[in-house]
């Protein structure tokens, strides 16, 4: 895994984000997070252990997948605002669930999970990002998390396939 080396990195800010866990936290997904300032997790935590291996790394904002039950996750909002260094992102577990116009929201990007399939696209200037699935490997889909470089009010997201056997 590598990752860019932009000339002057202490500027930027980098956010980890994961999804679809489902209870298993991978050493691999916890090594390409290592260095976040923030951790974003879309949902299907899985656990509470989960999030409280993330934030051995940096602090965590999560929304409630449609896996997460029991009292420790009735305390998960089913979506969330993320202000940084002057971005607003929405950040929500299924992207059908979007009930808002990003743009008119004044949102710079979308995250989601649910899919467990990883992607980075842009629909009318807001980046729609959704890192894959961290956890058990489904069908033929990559194992994979992401991370979002913010410098200067713009958003560099990253996709990071992880080396992982099952």
């Amino acid at each position: 895994m590598s990752r860019p080396q932009p000339e002057d990195d202490m500027d930027k800010q980098l956010i980890g984000v994961i999804s679809d866990t489902h209870g298993l936290v991978r050493k691999e997904a916890l090594q390409a997070l290592k260095g976040s300032t923030l951790i974003i997790h879309a949902g299907d935590i899985g656990s509470p252990q989960v999030l409280e291996s993330l934030r051995s790394i940096a602090p965590v904002v999560a929304v409630r997948g449609n896996i997460d039950k029991g009292q420790w996750a009735q305390a998960l909002p089913k979506w969330e605002v993320v202000e940084i260094a002057g971005i607003s992102l929405y950040v929500i577990h299924d992207l059908n669930d979007l009930d808002l116009d990003p743009a008119a929201a004044g949102f710079s990007a979308v995250i989601s999970g649910h899919s467990h399939r990883p992607s980075i696209q842009t629909l009318n200037d807001i980046l729609l990002l959704n890192p894959g699935s961290a956890g058990p490997r489904r069908f033929t889909l990559p194992v994979s998390a992401a991370l979002i470089y913010v410098k200067n009010g713009m958003l560099e997201p990253q996709l990071i396939e992880l080396a992982v056997g099952q």
